[in-house]
C-alpha cells in the first residue's frame, strides 16, 4: 500500500520540505509516503475564492488514482487519537488499496473533494498553516506505523 499526500501549495520553507521527508523516510518499504505538491491558484485582492477553490479542488480530484481511497483534511472531519489512527492505518494496509490524502489550499477543500472522500480527517480543533499539516501528518502516520509495527518510537500509555 502507498500513502500519498496531495496538497495544494508548493515552494515550502525548507522547514516542512525537511519534515515531511524525515518522516517519510521512515516509512517502511511496503507503506511508502509520498508527498505530491499541486500548484495553488494565483490569488488577488479581488479573486472569487469559491471559484479558486473549485478550481484547486479539480486539481487535486485528477491528481488521485483510480481506486485509490480517498481521506479528506478537514476541520469539520472525525479526530482520531494516535492508538485510533494507528487502526485506521492497519484497515487501509488491509484493503488493498493505496490512499490519497487530501490537503486544500487556504480556502480549504471544494465540495468535490468532500464529496469524493470516504473518510475525512480533522487533525484538530486548532488551525494550523498548511505547511504545519504536512509535518503533523507525516509524523502522524509513521507513528500510527511504530504502533503497528511495536517500534519503540511510539511511547504512549
Amino acid at each position: 500500500m502507498r500513502i500519498q499526500l496531495l496538497a495544494i501549495g508548493s515552494k515550502m520553507p525548507g522547514w516542512v520540505n525537511e519534515g515531511t521527508q524525515e518522516y517519510a523516510s521512515r516509512m517502511p518499504p511496503h507503506c511508502p509516503l509520498l508527498i505530491r505538491e499541486i500548484a495553488a491558484e494565483k490569488r488577488t485582492k479581488n479573486s472569487d475564492l469559491q471559484r479558486i477553490r473549485q478550481l484547486e479542488g479539480e486539481k487535486l480530484l485528477a491528481a488521485v488514482p483510480s481506486g485509490d481511497l480517498v481521506v479528506a483534511l478537514d476541520v469539520r472531519g472525525r479526530q482520531w487519537p494516535t492508538e485510533e489512527l494507528a487502526r485506521q492505518l492497519d484497515k487501509w494496509m488491509m484493503s488493498g488499496r493505496d490512499v490519497s490524502l487530501l490537503v486544500g489550499g487556504p480556502e480549504g477543500l471544494s465540495q468535490g473533494c468532500l464529496q469524493r472522500a470516504e473518510q475525512s480527517w480533522s487533525l484538530s480543533l486548532l488551525t494550523f498553516p498548511h505547511p504545519l499539516v504536512r509535518v503533523i501528518v507525516s509524523e502522524q502516520l509513521f507513528r500510527a506505523w511504530s504502533i503497528l509495527a511495536n517500534h519503540p518510537y511510539h511511547r504512549g500509555d
